[in-house]
């Protein structure tokens, strides 16, 4: 599992702003700054400020959530969001370059199938399943963010 810890800004219309409380790495040795598998506590970094996340619950502005999210669906979002289009840019530039000589043919290939890649990505539209709890208590399971 991957998880962070977040606070409450704002709740409205069944959806909750968050923002992360601290940055947290994998939880197998606490070293977020030199690992490249923190997942969500890099998706939490400070460079992200605030989320949405749907929330059926009663949560109130500075409730504090504990949010977690499988390896499984981290994975298979870094696979539809990165290796979807960056296959669909292969295809399209090697389909282009074998009808057309060209390597003007081969680029605009290459731009059709990232922009293919990217309009299945969205047409798709996966979210990962992740768990919020509050810190006190379990209140929500399988929200989206």
């Amino acid at each position: 599992m991957i998880a962070t810890s977040a606070r409450v800004i704002t709740i409205a219309n069944g959806t909750a702003q968050v923002e992360p409380t601290a940055q947290s790495g994998c939880g197998g040795c606490k070293t977020s700054s030199s690992c490249a598998v923190s997942g969500l506590g890099k998706y939490f970094s400070n460079n992200r400020k605030t989320i949405e996340v749907k929330c059926d619950a009663s949560v109130r502005a500075g409730d504090e959530l504990h949010m977690t999210m499988s390896e499984a669906d981290f994975l298979k979002a870094g696979v539809l969001a990165y290796l979807l289009p960056s296959l669909f840019t292969i295809i399209g530039a090697g389909l282009a370059a074998t009808l057309n000589d060209s390597d003007v043919g081969a680029v605009a290939g290459a731009a059709l199938g990232f922009a293919s890649g990217l309009l299945l990505v969205r047409l798709l539209a996966w979210v990962p399943r992740m768990t919020v709890r509050q810190v006190n208590g379990l209140f929500n399971e399988g929200d989206a963010p």
